[in-house]
């Protein structure tokens, strides 16, 4: 028996020493690839190209599946690790290019510099070495000095001070500074834009909070407002950044922005708002839960460790949220009578219905959520 396990502890022994040296290659390789990626930074750097290049990007990932297939891999742990390193890479190739501006020598002002997202964009354009200037609540006095010579303006401010703050701004603003904001309504504040200045103003919407470490696929959407052609290095400098860029008209983008901020945001207060009313057992319903469960209540209590404030805002911005909010509810009361009346048939065929209106996203779905269970098993 003991020259058996000698036997088998030798070959064990010899397999790991080749695996410890193959090992040993990749993270060579990996190593080698970096150095390539620095190359590609300078060129994009020299060139102002954007980080994030989908097309390129993909292609590299149906490539190594189908080498994994040729070879005998599994094509999704292929995709999964090379996911990763492309991942590395636009992180290294974001922090690089984010100490590069678009508009060298250009002055950026902040008006609500002090505030969370306001402070973001300050160190965002800072460190790409821009002229940074913040205008507080407390520094109207000085407005002059602080407009004096501006190639930005962004107001950072709530959403229903915006239009005011725009008006009282803009007369100290040159007619070539280029206005901007960054509410999560759009209609309203580039109105009010485009009345008070005269010269170039797009509207801005960071779809991600203050936390967000990296802008690498961040997305940010862009509502035209008057001469795009002036505003365009602003939006150049974002994607330089890393950022995925949207444009989309006020109207379209509020529209939008109603279901996927207001009505979700408000769809998940009203849940933990009757799980608190509940005394519900947190710990305990996690320990009884699916990852799906997990993940879902993982968003609830992501919100609820947040600025209240801000949700406000985002829920409460326009009449025309309020009314949709009030349609969900009467929707809400429906769905209840669908399952108060007892016939299961009535049900099937509801949700019969919205799969067929889903359509092939139920699949995508099906396919991203269990992705992201399976990580979240891997994680916890």
């Amino acid at each position: 028996m003991k020259d058996e396990n000698s036997n088998v502890n030798l070959l064990l022994g010899k397999s790991r020493k080749k695996i410890d040296a193959i090992d040993e290659k990749i993270v060579a390789l990996l190593s080698e690839r970096q150095g390539i990626v620095e190359n590609v930074i300078e060129i994009k750097q020299a060139n102002n190209l954007p980080v994030f290049h989908p097309a390129r990007e993909e292609d590299l990932i149906s490539k190594r599946r189908l080498q994994a297939e040729a070879l005998g891999l599994d094509p999704n742990f292929l995709e999964d690790i090379y996911r990763t390193i492309i991942r590395r890479s636009r992180v290294e190739q974001s922090a690089t290019m984010a100490t590069q501006g678009v508009r060298s020598g250009a002055v950026v002002l902040i008006v609500g510099g002090k505030g969370h997202m306001g402070r973001y964009f300050a160190d965002c354009f800072t460190d790409a070495g821009y002229e940074v200037r913040i205008l507080g609540r407390e520094d109207w006095h000085d407005v002059d000095r602080l407009c004096a010579g501006v190639d930005l303006a962004i107001l950072s401010v709530p959403i229903d001070q915006t239009p005011a703050i725009a008006h009282k701004l803009a007369p100290h603003l040159s007619a070539d500074a280029v206005l901007s904001d960054l509410t999560s309504i759009k209609e309203a504040p580039v109105k009010a834009m485009m009345e008070a200045h005269s010269g170039p103003v797009v509207g801005i919407h960071p779809l991600f909070g203050s936390t967000t470490s990296t802008l690498d696929k961040q997305i940010i959407v862009a509502t035209p407002g008057r001469d795009e052609s002036a505003c365009q290095w602003v939006l150049d400098q974002f994607t330089s950044w890393g950022s995925i860029l949207l444009t989309s008209d006020a109207r379209e983008h509020d529209e939008i922005m109603n279901i996927v901020q207001a009505l979700r945001h408000f769809a998940t207060f009203a849940f933990g708002r009757f799980l608190s009313q509940k005394r519900a057992n947190l710990s305990r319903t996690l320990e009884f839960s699916s990852p799906i469960y997990r993940l879902e209540l993982g968003m609830v209590g992501r919100l609820f460790a947040q600025d209240p404030s801000m949700y406000y805002e985002i829920i409460a911005a326009s009449s025309e949220r309020l009314e949709l909010l009030k349609e969900y509810l009467v929707s809400m009361e429906e769905s209840i009578e669908i399952i108060e009346k007892g016939d299961k048939s009535d049900f099937q065929d509801e949700f019969q219905n919205i799969a067929r209106w889903f359509g092939p996203f139920s699949d995508q779905a099906m396919r991203e959520s269990t992705y992201m269970i399976n990580k979240l098993i891997e994680r916890f």
